[in-house]
């Protein structure tokens, strides 16, 4: 059965969540937005994946600084200033004693709409906010085996259509690139983009390993994944020759090594792209995963990890 990196155990716990909306806490059940808000009418709006370790939601400004920009750039007021947003995702934490092994979804849209229809000059409302905390550790079954990816013939598209660097609620290109992964039998979708190299994949940020070097797009068609550019950086800082540059489906297939990246579930490796194995086969005809260079990164993230712990909630 096919399944995706964001595929988790399942926690009872999370029935009993509280869910802050707009600065209140619900019940889970009683958790609810407007038919009129933006982002349900029209997928208008913002969002982040945030983690939390040992009390410390990891890399929280760099994912604020990106919630921001976004914000800015479809001419969205946030209301809330930064340290404020902060403050509000720790409230929602600490209310209900959470500490470690959560996944939190911060969501901001236009607001409320005085009737359905696009123009934001009808929006009546400030931002709505909504921060989803929930207990997810990731499936050890996708972490140690790894996914098989099937390129779709969803491309991510020009800025001047819609930017695919903007973490937007809209993700119907992603969406329909999942599904026609799973209809292969895959657990997520590689995209190409428009001049049909490499860029990304529906919901993690791809990286292939060729004679000891990291290559990965070129950035120029996918969101600046924080978790992509902590892998980059560690890499880098340990010497091993990090590429962001253009490659195709060709350099994929004759890869030593590929894997995924992303807030829930960190490095994942990839088992087979388009039904091709990669890296070395075992005598079973199973790919040895995690492969050396996944396993050596991992262990640079999750140091980086440990250092971001280290320094607080700042």
């Amino acid at each position: 059965m096919a399944h995706g990196t964001h595929d988790y155990v399942d926690d009872p716990r999370n029935r009993d969540i509280l869910i802050n909306i707009n600065g209140l806490l619900h019940k889970r059940e009683d958790a609810k937005v407007s038919v009129f808000d933006s982002g349900y009418i029209l997928g208008d709006g913002v969002w982040e994946g945030l983690r939390l370790h040992d009390g410390v939601v990891v890399f929280l400004d760099r994912h604020l600084r990106r919630l921001y920009e976004g914000a800015r750039a479809i001419d969205m007021d946030m209301e809330l200033s930064p340290s404020e947003l902060k403050g509000r995702i720790y409230e929602t934490l600490d209310a209900q004693g959470m500490t470690d092994g959560v996944h939190i979804r911060l969501m901001v849209t236009r607001g409320i709409k005085a009737t359905p229809y696009q123009d934001p000059r009808i929006t009546i409302t400030p931002p709505t906010i909504v921060i989803i905390p929930e207990y997810k550790a990731p499936l050890k079954a996708t972490t140690d085996k790894g996914i098989r990816l099937h390129t779709a013939h969803v491309r991510r598209g020009y800025p001047d259509v819609q930017d695919p660097k903007l973490n937007s609620h809209s993700k119907l290109n992603c969406i329909t690139a999942c599904i026609q992964a799973a209809k292969a039998g895959a657990d997520e979708a590689l995209m190409l983009d428009p001049h049909g190299f490499v860029a990304t994949c529906n919901s993690t940020h791809f990286f292939i390993v060729r004679r000891g070097e990291v290559w990965t797009s070129s950035g120029n068609y996918c969101l600046d994944g924080i978790t992509r550019r902590n892998v980059i950086e560690v890499a880098q800082e340990a010497g091993i020759p990090v590429h962001e540059r253009d490659f195709s489906l060709s350099d994929v297939y004759g890869a030593e090594e590929a894997f995924v990246t992303g807030t829930f579930a960190g490095l994942v490796p990839v088992r087979e792209v388009d039904g091709r194995v990669l890296g070395d086969v075992m005598a079973a005809g199973e790919p040895a995963l995690p492969g050396p260079m996944v396993t050596r990164l991992r262990e640079l993230y999750r140091a980086r990890i440990a250092a971001e712990v280290a320094k607080g909630r700042g």
